[in-house]
C-alpha cells in the first residue's frame, strides 16, 4: 500500500473515531399544567370469576355445522348435580372426542362444576352458566379424542331456558 493510500485510510479511521457521540446535555422534562395531567392508568381488566349459578339444566345440543363439525350431547343436571352425560363432537372428518359421565366423577359444584376423570388422566369436564348461555367444556381431554384434533375440539353451549343448542351468533 502506498503513502498515500495509508494516510487516506489513517485519515479515514480518525475521522470515524470522531463521530463517537458526545455526552449531550440534559434538561428536565416539560411536565403539563396540573389541570392538563392525564388520569392515573386504569387497573389492567382481569377476567370476571364465574358467578356462581344453580343449575338445572334437561339439556340435548345435536347440530352440524357447515364446515362439518358436528357434536351430540346430552346433559342432565339438578342443583349442580350431574346425573347424566353423553357427549361426542367431531372435528369434521378428521375425528372426534366422547365422554361418558361413568367415566368422571363429580369433584366441584360451585362457582361451577367440575368433573375429574377416574383414569388419572387429569382430564376435567366444566360446567359453568352466563346469562345467556350453558356451557359444556373439557380441559387436558386428550386421550378422549382422536389423536391430533383435540386443538380444534370447542365447547357445546345449551339455551338455559329450553335447553338446546345455544345460539352462537
Amino acid at each position: 500500500m502506498n503513502a498515500t493510500k495509508y494516510g487516506a485510510c489513517l485519515l479515514a479511521a480518525a475521522l470515524c473515531a470522531g463521530c463517537a457521540e458526545l455526552p449531550r446535555a440534559t434538561r428536565p422534562a416539560l411536565q403539563a399544567p396540573p389541570a392538563a395531567k392525564e388520569a392515573p392508568p386504569a387497573p389492567q381488566a382481569r377476567a370476571t370469576p364465574i358467578a356462581p349459578h344453580e343449575i338445572d339444566l334437561a339439556g340435548t345440543c345435536r347440530r352440524t355445522e357447515d364446515d362439518g363439525f358436528r357434536e351430540d350431547a346430552e346433559v342432565r343436571v339438578s342443583h349442580n348435580n350431574v346425573q347424566a352425560l353423553k357427549w361426542k363432537l367431531w372435528v369434521s372428518r378428521r375425528g372426534s372426542c366422547q365422554f361418558d359421565l361413568s367415566d368422571f366423577r363429580q369433584v366441584k359444584q360451585t362457582p361451577h362444576i367440575e368433573l375429574e376423570a377416574i383414569d388419572g388422566s387429569k382430564c376435567t369436564l366444566m360446567v359453568w352458566q352466563d346469562p345467556r348461555r350453558i356451557t359444556l367444556a373439557h380441559a387436558r381431554c386428550e386421550k378422549h379424542c382422536t389423536p391430533g384434533i383435540y386443538e380444534q375440539a370447542w365447547p357445546v353451549l345449551f339455551d338455559p331456558k329450553s335447553g338446546s343448542c345455544a345460539e352462537i351468533r
